[in-house]
């Protein structure tokens, strides 16, 4: 399954700061008409979801072991481990994310980079016209 299609916990608040649809977002990245914001908020999302998906599956393995019959201690303790490493990488992608989406400037700031690529300057100014001494040397005073 696809980053895309995978819901996140941080979806609505994206979709808000940004003003589009998750699938939107993505195909703006795409297109390369995404700013470096919304370039590294995707890519946060893109690493939460599979983070979120790790966690459902490991909170499903343990759920199925322990539904087998009691597990011997060391089980019960490998499997909290995992939980709790699934659960400190989500919140360190979600972290990360709310401190992005909480730094940005708002979209109507003048300073915020505009999605789309940026037109090249390439014509140069004339040589500035050279002045009634050019080319002579001044002379020291002692």
């Amino acid at each position: 399954m696809s980053v895309i299609d995978t819901s996140t916990s941080r979806d609505a608040v994206l979709q808000e700061a940004f003003g589009a649809e998750v699938d939107a977002l993505y195909a703006q990245a795409a297109r390369s008409e995404a700013n470096t914001a919304l370039q590294r908020a995707l890519e946060l999302r893109s690493f939460l979801a599979v983070a979120e998906e790790h966690l459902e599956r490991v909170h499903n393995i343990a759920e199925s072991d322990s539904q087998m019959g009691e597990l011997p201690s060391d089980d019960l303790h490998r499997h909290d481990q995992w939980i709790e490493a699934a659960v400190a990488n989500c919140d360190l992608y979600e972290s990360a994310l709310d401190e992005l989406l909480l730094t940005m400037p708002p979209p109507s700031h003048p300073n915020v980079p505009r999605a789309g690529p940026r037109p090249q300057v390439t014509a140069t100014a004339p040589p500035a016209a050279a002045g009634p001494r050019a080319g002579s040397v001044r002379a020291r005073r002692r």
